[in-house]
């Protein structure tokens, strides 16, 4: 099919297509049962095997179910906000929010029955915010507060900041931040990078590449009682159909990251009540970046001229047929506890009800910028869901107001080269992370970030990034969240927020105690899944 025709049947589709209902997660009152392995899909393999470099979540999904952290998320929690102890038990916090104290649980042993302790900890968080050379840790900049790590006693971790940080304790619940064993560290630091061994509640069995990865219930797991299953088997495969047809056929039960709607209607229509679906808003987005080097679009006129002119809540109910995307939303997830009210969105520029007064005032200000009739190219991602359908909305949406836009795609590698070298005037863009929380997820719109793609030099949105990441008091925190987010999207128009992605993760009814969370990198060390039968 070509390119052309492949379009014109997406546009279509955004009128015409009708989407299924989904079926409800089973109850969560059910009794566990013992037993079974789970089997279920990864679209991508583990560059390596150490979660402390890594960023997929071809790596995280058959790695999480042998380790332990800290801390981590609630797993039923489907916000992805809510923290709690893994293997640390309890946690005070000194009045100047500058000391955290944790106590780790006892008799935590690792898989080659070696006692877990405070120096295996502090072995593992040194190796994450300082590395020393020849070490890459992905998430160093996360912890630039931490002064230092102590271990006073084996069963006592203590953090010492240099500043206050409101995300710190959510920092400390990263997924990737797997407890190793302090003694191989010392021994050679690039050992997990080829080799499985925690604490978790499976023990790593075998790894083929381009096979599958396999892993066998911890009969001396911590947390007794679990896990309830006798192990899992991770297959791996790339293309989507295909992870379709193997969920279809039962040869797998679940795919973690999730489905586009077709292929959730598909499964629906052919597997019936034996499928369950679960959805949830996704920690990703689709943001639009105009590279204010490049002539109009230093002009924030023209950048509001192209936010307004974009009927969000027509394409939130159109596209969502079709693609991964659903909600209209500001600068954190729908429904999480920073999210901004619809009341308040809708004061910002495109958020309106009026489309047509948005449109006529963005014709106003391209004619004041001298900007009428712009032709300009739009470089998007050659990667069907969410990109190809949300690029040809916005091309659809930007002619409505005189505008003569040509989409480019470039495969994912060329795509991000072109944003980094600022070889665009403008383009798609995605942030995702993992738990929802504003230190982590805005880092992208700052003038310091390496993937501050619209090249902006507003020194403002730092220092309203710096007052939030810093006050403890929340609702003072909500108040600069709303500004920063005002400067972003209204203001300013550094970016153009287009639609929160939407997670839909259709798996096996036989499935049971898995709840979606707002992102495919949580909730995946399998300790409370289930099989029914």
């Amino acid at each position: 099919m070509s390119r052309l025709t492949r379009s014109l049947a997406i546009l279509g589709c955004l009128i015409l297509v009708l989407a299924l209902g989904s079926v409800g997660p089973i109850s969560a009152q059910e009794q566990p049962r013992a037993g079974g392995e789970l089997v279920f899909v990864v679209a991508a393999e583990p560059p390596s095997f150490d979660a402390h470099r890594e960023e997929t979540f071809g790596m995280l999904h058959p790695g999480a179910p042998q380790y332990n952290t800290l801390l981590r998320v609630e797993p039923t929690d489907r916000t992805g906000t809510k923290i709690i102890g893994d293997l640390a038990e309890s946690w005070t916090i000194s009045p100047d929010k500058r000391t955290y104290t944790f106590k780790l649980r006892r008799g935590v042993k690792f898989h080659d029955g070696s006692l877990m302790t405070s120096a295996d900890v502090k072995a593992s968080y040194d190796k994450i915010i300082f590395p020393p050379a020849g070490v890459i840790s992905s998430r160093k900049a996360a912890y630039r507060t931490v002064e230092a790590v102590e271990a006073p006693n084996p069963d006592t971790i203590v953090f010492r900041l240099k500043y206050p940080e409101a995300s710190f304790l959510t920092n400390l619940a990263s997924p990737w931040n797997w407890i190793y064993k302090a003694e191989i560290l010392a021994k050679d630091m690039h050992w997990y990078e080829k080799n499985v061994m925690g604490t978790g509640p499976f023990k790593f069995a075998e790894y083929v590449r381009g096979s599958h990865w396999v892993g066998k219930k911890n009969p001396d797991y911590w947390d007794k009682g679990k896990p309830y299953l006798d192990g899992f088997r991770a297959i791996f495969i790339q293309d989507s159909s295909a992870q379709v047809a193997a969920i279809r056929g039962e040869r797998a039960m679940i795919q973690f990251r999730g489905f586009s709607p077709s292929q959730r209607d598909g499964l629906v229509q052919a597997l019936g009540n034996k499928i369950t679906v679960q959805e949830s808003p996704w920690n990703c987005s689709i943001q639009v970046s105009m590279n204010q080097e490049k002539k109009p679009f230093g002009d924030k006129r023209v950048r509001r001229a192209l936010t307004l002119a974009l009927d969000r809540y027509a394409g939130s109910a159109a596209l969502s047929r079709i693609a991964v995307v659903k909600d209209v939303a500001g600068i954190q997830v729908p429904g999480t506890p920073w999210a901004t009210p619809p009341d308040e969105l809708k004061k910002l520029a495109g958020y309106g009800a009026d489309i047509n007064a948005s449109r006529a005032e963005a014709r106003r200000l391209l004619k004041e910028a001298g900007a009428e009739g712009l032709s300009f190219v739009l470089t998007n991602r050659a990667v069907p869901q969410p990109y190809e359908p949300v690029g040809i909305w916005l091309i659809d949406q930007w002619r409505q107001i005189g505008l003569n836009v040509k989409q480019v795609s470039l495969e994912s590698a060329a795509w991000l080269q072109a944003q980094k070298n600022g070889e665009f005037e403008v383009s798609t863009n995605a942030p995702c992370n993992s738990i929802v929380e504003p230190d982590m997820d805005l880092h992208w719109f700052l003038t310091t970030s390496p993937v501050n793609f619209s090249r902006h030099k507003d020194t403002a949105m730092d220092d309203l990034y710096e007052r939030q990441s810093r006050t403890t008091d929340p609702e003072e925190r909500k108040k600069l969240l709303r500004a920063f987010e005002k400067r972003l999207y209204d203001e300013e128009v550094h970016y153009i927020m287009t639609f929160q992605w939407n997670r839909i993760v259709p798996h096996l009814s036989k499935v049971r105690g898995w709840t979606i969370t707002p992102s495919h990198y949580l909730n995946n060390q399998l300790d409370t899944v289930w099989l029914a039968e």
